[in-house]
């Protein structure tokens, strides 16, 4: 197998191996054990590619948002110049972010409490910009095909969006609370505000 194919097996080991320990357990009762002995590789073959567990969470993150980015894309080559398959793709996933079990909320609130940490603080840095920068794109490409107000700032919109959903997210981590505000009423705002 060259290289390139068993680091990218490795990385698909790690990742899946963390998921489902993230559905059995918190960020904070994990141990790179678990993640040996859940991905059944040694740990020299794990450290050869990272230094901790918050670096496979941060992967966590970041695939779940290119996953996200590629079904969007996908729609819209697929759809033509719509503007309702690629919005369902996004609301399809806002509400995801009110399920304090869902992995990547996990790991949002667990890295968040630990952004002290320069390498913590690089990855939620890195995972905010590239959140905004995906939604800027998707407003655009929204205003390319005709389908989104050109009245609408994609750099502010796509940021309001992120801080909503990122709200969304952390409120889904505090004790059952009574909301007036959900990812439905998140997704009909959105498009209210887009849509031409």
């Amino acid at each position: 197998m060259k290289n390139e194919d068993r680091r990218k097996q490795t990385i698909r080991q790690l990742l899946d191996a963390t998921k489902q320990l993230l559905r059995e357990k918190s960020c904070h009762a994990i141990t790179m054990k678990d993640i040996m002995d859940q991905s059944q590789l040694s740990k020299g073959a794990i450290f050869h590619y990272v230094k901790s567990k918050d670096e496979i969470f941060a992967w966590v993150l970041q695939e779940r948002l290119e996953e996200i980015h590629e079904h969007f894309m996908s729609e819209v080559e697929k759809g033509g110049r719509t503007f309702d398959g690629p919005m369902q793709i996004i609301s399809n996933n806002l509400a995801g972010l009110e399920d304090a079990e869902e992995v990547t909320n996990k790991v949002l609130v667990y890295l968040l409490g630990r952004e002290d940490e320069p390498a913590v603080a690089e990855v939620l840095r890195s995972f905010y910009e590239r959140s905004v920068h995906l939604s800027k794109q998707w407003i655009m490409i929204g205003q390319q095909h005709g389908v989104i107000q050109e009245s609408v700032d994609p750099d502010k919109t796509a940021e309001l969006f992120v801080l909503l959903a990122f709200g969304l997210r952390v409120r889904a981590s505090l004790p059952a609370l009574p909301v007036s505000f959900a990812a439905g009423d998140l997704s009909a705002f959105m498009a209210h505000l887009l849509k031409k």
